[in-house]
């Protein structure tokens, strides 16, 4: 984990929101998202090692975006994807420190399917807050099958812990509740619990959301030995663990996917797969060509798979229109014909990628995207970070300060008193889509048009940055709990 953010805005457009849609209402819908799956690591983006039959299938079965971005690292995206606005306006600014907590004023998008009938179930990662109050079964979830913190066998000062002495292979997981030891390695039980309780779904009346985060193929890079071994000799050791992983989901994305084939829910069930942020240990092997990775602003560090599959109703192909997370929530509100609320009207930042999603060719007005660290040291003013690992993107530009600011020359402008003015780098991403040549001399009326977009920007954040200065918890929750049942009722084994 190493950075933060994709905030993103819309330039001139307010936000699109439900309306009368041209696709079939409340399908079920499967979101799969994995855990540092960069955009190069899979066989369908050109990756010439790591093999992915399954998501490749899904890959050319769907409607897939092809300039998607996400922000580069973990609850960040998260926090975006289940409320249509940046994450910063959410309270989160990292993935620790009681910063990753989602804000309990924001309204999400398993609360808002609720509202159009919809079951919904969490089976893996959440990390948008452990403690009691924040956990996904009071954001929406009916069903909730997850670990704890960032990763499985995480634990950091404040509230942000799995249950102790957890790892990969039989995972302690809370289940609605209460801890239950699974068997098996965590993303076949994760995939496993999904598909069991779709199966419980399908005989009722109502529709299904089913959310499925993987763990893998973050690290620690613990795998499955038969699945290192697909790789060994091939890549470096650690890559060779880390395709390990990733080929064990796509095992189980092809499980899924003859599951919904054998119960012919294929026609009326909406696959949408991405990864949460940049490339990790398979960045050296293949990145599409990108520059940076995790926990970067560059395009590296925020691309993203966005496959959407509804067979028989959304034709297969690429759309190039610029996309990103804060679009998933009113892109499904519409699909599943949600009435917003004036709430979720006022917080939704992103728009309805459904005229996209249904024709290809569709005008797409230009729009601009911000893309932000965060991370700064805890109890420092946010300001100290302003400019550090920041990007404004449009379409064709890109606008990226990275790291510390050099010293100024001269004095200040007023709205950058007291710091150090930042090294902006543009970039035509249209025509060098690799980052290499920095074009900011040539155009400094687009540098000077952006600049003004992210200091407005900034400005509208900073009130709504509320776990600056939150104290951390004296003791993980999931680990108080753990110890307390394990104390009184004892661990018992998950249902097989």
């Amino acid at each position: 984990m190493r950075i933060h953010l994709l905030a993103i805005l819309l330039a001139c457009l307010g936000p699109i929101h439900s309306q009368a849609s041209p696709l079939q209402r409340k399908p079920n819908i499967i979101f799969i998202l994995t855990d540092d799956q960069g955009y190069g690591d899979l066989s369908c983006h050109g990756n010439p090692i790591l093999k992915t039959p399954n998501l490749d299938r899904l890959h050319d079965e769907a409607a897939r975006f092809t300039d998607f971005h996400v922000s580069p690292t973990c609850a960040p995206t998260r926090s975006a994807l289940l409320t249509g606005r940046h994450e910063f306006k959410n309270g989160v600014t990292h993935t620790i420190n009681e910063r990753e907590r989602l804000s309990p004023d924001s309204k999400t998008l398993p609360q808002a399917l609720k509202r159009a009938g919809y079951r919904t179930g969490i089976f893996g990662k959440w990390h948008l807050g452990d403690e009691p109050a924040y956990q996904p079964g009071k954001r929406g979830f009916d069903e909730v099958f997850i670990h704890g913190a960032g990763g499985i066998g995480q634990s950091y000062p404040g509230s942000c812990g799995d249950a102790p002495g957890n790892t990969y292979f039989d995972p302690v997981i809370l289940h609605n509740g209460t801890f239950v030891r699974t068997k098996g390695y965590c993303t076949d039980v994760f995939f496993g619990r999904a598909i069991r309780w779709i199966d419980q779904q399908r005989h009722g009346d109502a529709p299904f959301y089913c959310h499925i985060a993987t763990n893998a193929p973050h690290a620690p890079l613990q795998v499955r030995p038969e699945d290192a071994a697909r790789y060994a000799g091939k890549v470096p050791p650690e890559t060779a663990r880390f395709f390990g992983m990733v080929a064990n989901i796509d095992d189980n994305v092809g499980r899924l996917l003859e599951k919904l084939r054998e119960w012919k829910l294929d026609e009326n069930t909406l696959i949408v797969f991405m990864n949460d942020n940049g490339g990790t240990a398979g960045v050296k092997v293949h990145n599409a060509g990108m520059r940076g990775s995790k926990g970067s602003p560059w395009l590296g560090g925020t691309r993203a798979a966005s496959f959407w599959r509804w067979k028989g109703t959304l034709t297969a192909g690429d759309r190039p229109q610029l996309a990103a997370h804060i679009d998933f929530f009113p892109t499904l509100a519409e699909i599943a014909g949600v009435d917003l609320t004036s709430d979720e009207r006022r917080q939704i930042e992103g728009i309805s990628l459904v005229s996209a999603l249904t024709d290809p060719a569709t005008a797409w007005p230009d729009r601009t995207l911000f893309t932000h660290v965060g991370r700064w040291a805890k109890g420092a003013s946010p300001e100290t970070g302003k400019y550090q690992n920041a990007s404004v993107r449009s379409a064709r530009w890109h606008l990226v300060s990275e790291g510390k600011p050099k010293a100024p020359r001269q004095p200040a402008a007023p709205s950058e008193a007291g710091q150090a003015p930042p090294s902006w780098q543009l970039f035509d991403v249209a025509a060098d889509p690799g980052e290499r040549n920095n074009i900011a001399a040539d155009h400094p009326e687009i540098v000077s048009s952006m600049k003004r977009s992210f200091e407005s920007w900034w400005s509208s954040l900073r009130p709504l940055m509320l776990n600056e200065n939150a104290p951390l918890a004296r003791e993980n929750p999931f680990k108080a709990l753990y110890l307390e049942q394990q104390r009184t009722t004892g661990i018992r084994d998950a249902e097989p």
